[in-house]
């Protein structure tokens, strides 16, 4: 997945389904954090956090694999 890819979905399927002051988690992925995305999701009035780097343990799915 690449930034452009990742900015469709979160207009396309996030945005709709956003309300004022939801939280938006995220991890490190680089197209997490494409140009536009985080403007997109805090003009929505939600808020986007990331997750630190290298921190498997507030990220429960890395145990899966």
């Amino acid at each position: 997945m690449n930034g452009n890819v990742f900015l469709a979905y979160v207009e396309q399927v996030l945005l709709p389904t956003l309300q004022v002051g939801d939280v938006v988690i995220m991890d490190n992925l680089p197209a997490h954090k494409a140009s536009g995305v985080r403007d997109a999701i805090e003009r929505a009035g939600a808020m986007l956090m990331f997750l630190p780097p290298y921190s498997p343990d507030f990220n429960p799915i890395e145990n899966a694999f």
